[in-house]
Parts: structure tokens; C-alpha cells; sequence
């Protein structure tokens, strides 16, 4: 019997329909039958999973191999099954609910072949809002590293691996595992690899999300999810000594599946296991979450962490229903530094650093730009003279003199309509704030309202109205958002040349400013523009 060029080993359990669509996805490869192995092994299924692989095995006996056994508890089991009946020179795992492109295998084995790459990973998409990290497949990569690429963040088993080195390192799934039993065999598979290649121009793999989310990955409870993130990081360590390669794959492993333990289904738990979740999380912050690594994490996950770390359980939990109800707390401006002013913050029982609650440059942006509001518009008009009086509110506390309500001069710059806050060139000059203006706390203590009289001025152009803000050294530009708070009428005001001013939010819900002649000059003589403000024609 001739050596087939890969086998595709399948893990059923209880996927009927998609199972259908994975299988077709096989048989219709353009690599071949003749070229492809496909061992499925049923895990114990009580649906029609069972008998659809056996319908499959019929009708194709030359490709497909196919084992019944008792429901194991996870993929582990079965996988590893398939891998002692594995003959092709390639093996490719697959999820039973998932499905490939048509040239899938034959893209990757080609690319396997002349680039002589032990693991090729094909480009992967999520479908019915299944979420796949993307930056992996921005190249078509003949050679990437484990630890300065984005591999970390695409650990599913669901790559092409020479099963030359699966068997050489004896490679098998943990079976103890009831989720992530992928990533200590992919993890191990790409150390140990001499090359790793990238096929990021051809969409390989379609990975789905059922409609009942029954998925085994959105199955498993917070414990068990813990466990199983502990056996990854201390198998990631037998492997790898600790330094920044090692740190490369566990930023990961804190972002994704440790952070997920502290969002806000934790405060579902009971008090006995919010606790041991905390307790858990504590034991792995201890043995490898060095100082570059909390450094490199958000401040947001930097909290929750070092509350959990503190065993600040109370704290924890209130940190999560107050972002929940509020949003993210305001900045503490202080010296020059910035500081979210989380639950525990410089609180004595708690014994929590400083340093985890500092802002270090991430996400201020679109902080800024969430927290950034208008609370009330008007004119006010003395004479000839118009003014828009406004406040706004910032979600900055503390040191807020370097805060300024600014018009945009001239037409209104792109930023203005942006959705986001940005950061401004660090030798960019801030502009001074224009006519009257006053700071003071919000009543809630959850902000600083600024309260500007900005002059109007004659002209056509629209001007935006913005917040520039100095926030841990840098100085960020804030469109004024206005969702939702009633804008003053249109004000026609009477001088040597009468102007109509208004105010409005236009598509983006930002504020704008603008200003235009009642009259035009045309042919000697004045006749009224034809606008809002123009009288209805008779009929």
C-alpha cells in the first residue's frame, strides 16, 4: 500500500450536523483520496455521529479508518488512539465541527515539503462568531520563531506536524486534560521543530462555533480551566528555562486563559471557589510571572491579578461589579504619573504595590476617549457678543490643570472625527485653552467637570470641539462626545454682518461647532442664502 502524504485524524464527539460538513470537507480535498489517511475515532457519541462515520468508512473504505470506545472525557484520549493507527508522512488534526478549505492539505504539504518545515500552520478563520487571533496569518511566513512571532496565540493543535518528529519525541495529548490537551503537544511540537512555516494566503481551516456553544472549550468550569492552564505553564517550563523566550509563551497564557478566570462570570461563583480560583492564580503569578511580564500586561489585567495574588477575594469581586456598572475607573493623575484607581488601591489590608495599579501607556487612548463626555451646552450672548458655554466631563481626577477645552482652528481636523482619543507627537504643543474656563470635581468623585466659554467667532468652517489632557507623560487629543445630551437651538445673532451659529453631533456623536452668513453679496445687492434659515416659498 502506497505511504499517504497525510493523515487527518478526527476526534468525534456528539457533532451532528457539522460532523457532515467536516467529513465532506476531507473526501473533497484537491490533494486526493490516494494521497490522504483519515482516522476517526468516536468518543463514545450519542447522537448520529457514530453512524455517519461508518457511513463514511463505506463509501470511501480506502481513505477512512474508523474506531468506536467509550466517551473518555475529552479529545485526548481519541487522538492519541488515532496517532498509533497514523501512516501518513504528515499528520493533521482536525475538530469534528470544523471544516477545510478545498486546498487546504495540499497547500500545507506542498509548503511542508519545499520549505522542509516540521509544523506548517494554514491560515484559520473563526465562523458564527467563533474568535480566532489573525495576526499570525498576516504573511505568508516560509520560517517563524515559537517566541517572537504570534504562535503563542495560536495553539490548537490544528497545524500539520512530520510525524517523523511527532514519533522521534514519542508526542502525545495529556489525557488528564479535559480542556487545552492541544497546547502541551503543539507547544512541545514547535520547540522541538526545526522550521516552522506559515500558509497565510489561502484561507486552510474554518473554525465554527456551534449555535448551542457546546463547544468543550465553553463547557469547562473555572476549576477545571485552572488545572488544566497549570499543567500547560509546567509543561511550557520542563521544556524552556525561564528568561524572555519563556515569558514570550506565557504572555499568553495570562492574557488569555488565566484573565478569562477573573471577567465578570467570577462573580457567579461561590465564595468557596472564588476563593481557590484566587488561590490558583496566586500559585502561577509566583512561579512565572516575572517583573517584564507584569510590566508588559495591562493595567486592567495587572489588578485583577494582584488582588488575586493578595487573596483580596472582596476586593476582587468589587472591582469586577464596579466596572461592570461604571466602566473603568478614572485616571489619579499624581507627579506626573497615572494610577486606575481600582478597589485596593493604597489599601493598607490589601498590600498591593503601587505598580500594579500604574498606567503605563496602554490603552489610555480609548480610556480617555470612553470617559470623555459632554454634560450640558448654551449660549450666552451680551450684546454683539456669542459664546457657547459648556462643560465637559473627563474621567481624570487629581492633578487636572493640565486639562483644556480647545475649538479646533481653522477646518476641523480629521481627529475630530475619530472615535478614539490620540496620543500627540511628543514634540507637539498643546494649544491654551480659549476664553474662560474652570475646573472642578465631579460630585461623584469619579471625574473633573471642565467648564469652558468659548467665544463664536464669524466664518464658515466647522470646528471641533476638543479636550487635550497630559496623562503618565504624554499628551492625548479628546474629541468631545455628545451622545445623547440635548444641543442648544440654532442662534442667529445681529452685528455688521448677521451669522447663524450652531451646534450639532454629527454621525460619530462628536461635537461640532460651526458658523455661516445670513446674507451673500450677489450682483451689488444681498439676497438671503438658501438654507435652514430661509422663509418657505409660497405655493
Amino acid at each position: 500500500m502506497t505511504t499517504p502524504d497525510v493523515t487527518v485524524v478526527v476526534a468525534v464527539y456528539n457533532t451532528m450536523p457539522y460532523l457532515t460538513e467536516c467529513l465532506q470537507s476531507l473526501v473533497g480535498q484537491s490533494i486526493g483520496l490516494d494521497r490522504l489517511q483519515v482516522v476517526a475515532v468516536d468518543d463514545g457519541s450519542t447522537d448520529d455521529s457514530g453512524r455517519e462515520l461508518d457511513r463514511f468508512a463505506e463509501k470511501y473504505p480506502g481513505t477512512f479508518k474508523v474506531l468506536h470506545q467509550e466517551n473518555s472525557g475529552g479529545p485526548a484520549v481519541p487522538s492519541n488512539r488515532a496517532l498509533e493507527l497514523a501512516t501518513g508522512r504528515y499528520v493533521y488534526f482536525i475538530g469534528s465541527d470544523d471544516h477545510l478549505g478545498e486546498e487546504a492539505l495540499e497547500r500545507m504539504v506542498a509548503c511542508a515539503d519545499a520549505r522542509e518545515a516540521d509544523v506548517v500552520v494554514g491560515k484559520m478563520v473563526g465562523t458564527n462568531g467563533r474568535y480566532v487571533h489573525q495576526k499570525l496569518y498576516t504573511d505568508d511566513n516560509p520560517d517563524i520563531s515559537l517566541y517572537d512571532s504570534a504562535l503563542p496565540y495560536t495553539l490548537a493543535n490544528t497545524k500539520l506536524f512530520r510525524r517523523e518528529l511527532v514519533e522521534k519525541h514519542r508526542l502525545r495529548f495529556p489525557e488528564d486534560m479535559p480542556v487545552g490537551s492541544d497546547q502541551p503537544f503543539t507547544i512541545e511540537a514547535c520547540f522541538r521543530a526545526r522550521k516552522i512555516s506559515v500558509v497565510g494566503d489561502y484561507t486552510c481551516y474554518y473554525a465554527v462555533k456551534r449555535g448551542d456553544a457546546s463547544n468543550i472549550t465553553y463547557r469547562a468550569d473555572h476549576l477545571a480551566r485552572l488545572r488544566c492552564a497549570a499543567k500547560i505553564m509546567e509543561h511550557t517550563a520542563a521544556l524552556i528555562e525561564a528568561g524572555p523566550k519563556r515569558d514570550a509563551i506565557f504572555k499568553r497564557h495570562f492574557e488569555w486563559e488565566l484573565s478569562k478566570l477573573l471577567q465578570k462570570d467570577f462573580l457567579l461563583l461561590d465564595t468557596d471557589t472564588r476563593r481557590k480560583v484566587c488561590e490558583g492564580i496566586a500559585a502561577l503569578l509566583d512561579a512565572y510571572f516575572t517583573d517584564g511580564l507584569r510590566d508588559r500586561t495591562g493595567v486592567v489585567r495587572r489588578v485583577r491579578f494582584g488582588l488575586a495574588w493578595r487573596g483580596a477575594v472582596d476586593e476582587l469581586s468589587r472591582a469586577l461589579s464596579d466596572e461592570a456598572e461604571h466602566g473603568t475607573p478614572p485616571f489619579l493623575l499624581e507627579d506626573g504619573r497615572a494610577f486606575a484607581a481600582y478597589p485596593g488601591f493604597r489599601d493598607g489590608a490589601v498590600g498591593l504595590p503601587d505598580h500594579f495599579y500604574e498606567v503605563l501607556g496602554e490603552g489610555v487612548a480609548g480610556r480617555l476617549a470612553k470617559h470623555t463626555r459632554l454634560e450640558s451646552a448654551e449660549w450666552e450672548q451680551e450684546g454683539e457678543d456669542l459664546a457657547l458655554a459648556l462643560t465637559v466631563r473627563i474621567g481624570v481626577v487629581g492633578d487636572t490643570a493640565s486639562a483644556v477645552v480647545v475649538p479646533a482652528q481653522g477646518a476641523m481636523p480629521a481627529s475630530a472625527d475619530k472615535p478614539g482619543a490620540r496620543r500627540l507627537p511628543g514634540d507637539a504643543r498643546r494649544p491654551d485653552a480659549v476664553g474662560s474656563f474652570v475646573r472642578e470635581a465631579a460630585p461623584d468623585g469619579r471625574g473633573t467637570l471642565l467648564t469652558a466659554r468659548v467665544p463664536v467667532r464669524p466664518g464658515t468652517v466647522k470646528r471641533g470641539l476638543r479636550v487635550y489632557v497630559d496623562v503618565a507623560g504624554s499628551t492625548y487629543e479628546i474629541p468631545v462626545r455628545a451622545d445623547g445630551t440635548a444641543m442648544p437651538l440654532a442662534r442667529r445673532w445681529v452685528r455688521a454682518d448677521p451669522h447663524r451659529a450652531s451646534v450639532n453631533v454629527n454621525s460619530k456623536g462628536r461635537l461640532v461647532l460651526s458658523t455661516a452668513p445670513l446674507w451673500e453679496p450677489e450682483t451689488g445687492a444681498f439676497s438671503r442664502l438658501r438654507s435652514k434659515m430661509s422663509r418657505p416659498k409660497r405655493k
